[in-house]
This record gives C-alpha cells, structure tokens and sequence, in this order.
C-alpha cells in the first residue's frame, strides 16, 4: 500500500505545478534559521567576553552595592582630576570604568611588574585599601611637579626619598578627597602606609579575601593607563548594606518593632541552666589520675563567702545556702565586690 501512494506523487507534480507555487516562498525559510546563529552570536559580541566565576566565593556584591559604589568612585573620580590637574599644571583625567569583586590573589595577578602600588589604613575600619596606576605615570607626576613637562622616557626603577616625599604630598590629598566621597557610606580617616612596585609583595589583604576593584582610566599629559583603588568587602559590607536599603515606611518600622517586642518576650521564656557552685578548683594532672574513693580535696573556698550562681560557665550572682519549704535553695546576696566598696 506505501508503494501506490508514493508513486503516483511525481506523475501528479505538473498539474499541481499552479497550486505549489503559494508555497514556493517557504524556501528561503532555511536562509532564516542558518541566520539566527549570526544573530545570537552578534549578541553574545555586545555583551563582551566570557568571564570566569568562582562557585566558591560566590557573588557578595549586588546591584545596590554597586551603585552605592559608583556614585562614590565617580565623586572621588573627579575630586582626583581637579586635584591632579591643579597639582601637576597640566591637563590629567580619572573617570570610573568598572567595579568587580575578586579575590585579593586573583587581582594582583592582574598587576603588571613593577607597578606603583600605594597601601593605606581606613581607620576606624579594619583592612587596607590599595591604589595602583603604571610606573610611568607615577613618574611622570614627580616630573610635573619639579616643574618639567613629563614628556621624556621615565626610569623604570622604584621611587627616590625625595621623589617619595614628593608623591606622599600629592596621594594624601587624594586621600582626603576619597574620604570626603565615601562619607555619604561611612566615615573614614584613610592614611598612607606605603609603597611597593612588585605586586606578590603588597601585603594589604590574605590571598583569599574578597576585594572590591574599582578600575579608573588615567591620564596624565600625554600618557594613559589603568588605575585601580581596592577595598576590602567585609570592612565595608555593612556600610554598603545600610546605604543601600531604602528608608523604612512607619507602618514598616512598626511591623520590625513588633517583632523585635515579641522576640524579647519569647525570649524571656526561654529555660536557662543554672549551677550553684564553690569557687573552681585547679589540680595537677597527676593528682586527678591518683584520685582513689576516701580522698579528700580540699576546695579552698573561705567559709563566710558565698557560692558562684552561674550558666554557661558564667558567673552573674552569688548565693548563701539556705533552706525553703524543707527544700535545699540559696538565697541571692550582692557581690563580694560590691559589699567590700561599700564597706569602704
């Protein structure tokens, strides 16, 4: 039966030939399905290269967090431009391109060697923060402010004393201005606490800790490159939080206090183990294993001071034993400490 049914096709293909040519135009639909790879992998061009994450350190900025961010780094950006023009007398521009999370190791592999790397404290955080821009730059500065146009070949070499001195002038007014712009996340008195030109050795974070890397194009005269300021995620992860949350309606704010009202009650029904105990006692180990039934410790507790009434090995009051309703109880008595000044 297959056979009749798919011969007659071909036989029956020219009277047909007026009624198929509707469908011709459904030709080209292969064109358009061998078009969409094109398609997709224009996009996947847009949205730039793959990029690698580490499921082991997952994702702790969000969305939030970086726009927190962005509005800080972009405020000091230009803080730093009038500051470096003002200080150099030639033109210089710091604009903010991007701001990842890694992990400290992971960043400084991203250094090249040497590089001018500055470290400085964010009291009364704890942690360092860390600028890097090219040598050359760095150089080019300490030119500018001799009074030499930066245009000549720049040594390739760590820094002098007093081409130190010099850069320490112009990197604690950035500084002032980098608190100045975080100060709308928290307060922060950062100061420098040194240079360094090869990055396996700028020790302002462990390998793993997580950074946030903020990444600056500079330019100063004719010279480019990337610059980069890093902070620590964990000094400022709650000062990111509280910026970044939006204020509280007052029927929000009564939910939270009720529930704060209700874990407090709950709270104080919760049971709680409590010891009456003398004073502890310590032994050598050699007594403790010698230990026999019949033996006598001697507990040095003085007969007219109260007992230890304590939970969790902690100490709050003290006690006198007593008696109530035929059953043994102590009687709570005020500190030894407390009765003595008293006395006094």
């Amino acid at each position: 039966m297959t056979q009749p049914e798919t011969g007659p096709a071909p036989s029956m293909a020219g009277p047909q030939s007026p009624e198929a040519s509707p469908a011709a135009p459904a030709a080209p639909a292969p064109a358009a399905a061998s078009a969409s790879p094109t398609a997709g992998s224009g996009s996947r061009s847009r949205r730039g290269e793959p990029r690698t994450y580490d499921f082991r350190r997952p994702t702790k900025l969000s969305r939030e967090h970086v726009r927190v961010l962005q509005i800080a780094q972009e405020a000091f950006a230009r803080q730093a431009t009038t500051i470096l023009t003002t200080f150099l007398r030639a033109g210089a521009r710091l604009e903010l391109a991007t701001i990842e999370q890694q992990s400290y190791d992971d960043y400084l592999a991203t250094l090249p060697s040497p590089v001018f790397i500055s470290t400085f404290t964010l009291e009364p955080l704890a942690g360092k923060g860390l600028l890097a821009y090219p040598l050359d730059i760095a150089m080019a500065t300490v030119d500018h402010m001799l009074g030499g146009s930066g245009r000549a070949a720049q040594p390739n070499r760590p820094m002098t004393a007093m081409e130190t001195a010099i850069t320490n002038h112009l990197l604690s007014r950035l500084l002032d201005e980098f608190a100045a712009s975080f100060a709308s996340i928290t307060e922060i008195q950062p100061a420098l606490n040194g240079f360094e030109y090869n990055p396996q050795l700028a020790q302002a974070a462990a390998g793993s800790d997580t950074v946030m890397v903020a990444t600056f194009s500079m330019a100063v005269g004719a010279r480019e490159g990337d610059a980069t300021l890093v902070l620590p995620f964990s000094s400022f992860a709650q000062a990111l939080n509280n910026a970044a949350s939006p204020q509280l309606s007052e029927t929000a704010l009564a939910k939270r206090r009720r529930a704060a009202e209700a874990l407090t009650a709950r709270l104080n029904l919760v049971p709680v183990d409590v010891s009456v105990r003398f004073a502890p006692l310590s032994v050598s180990s050699a007594d403790l294993l010698s230990l026999a039934v019949g033996d006598v410790l001697l507990l040095r507790h003085p007969p007219d001071a109260p007992l230890e009434v304590t939970t969790n090995d902690v100490t709050f009051a003290y006690a006198i034993a007593s008696n109530h309703r035929r059953r043994l109880a102590a009687t709570i008595v005020p500190t030894p400490y407390a009765a003595a000044k008293d006395t006094a």
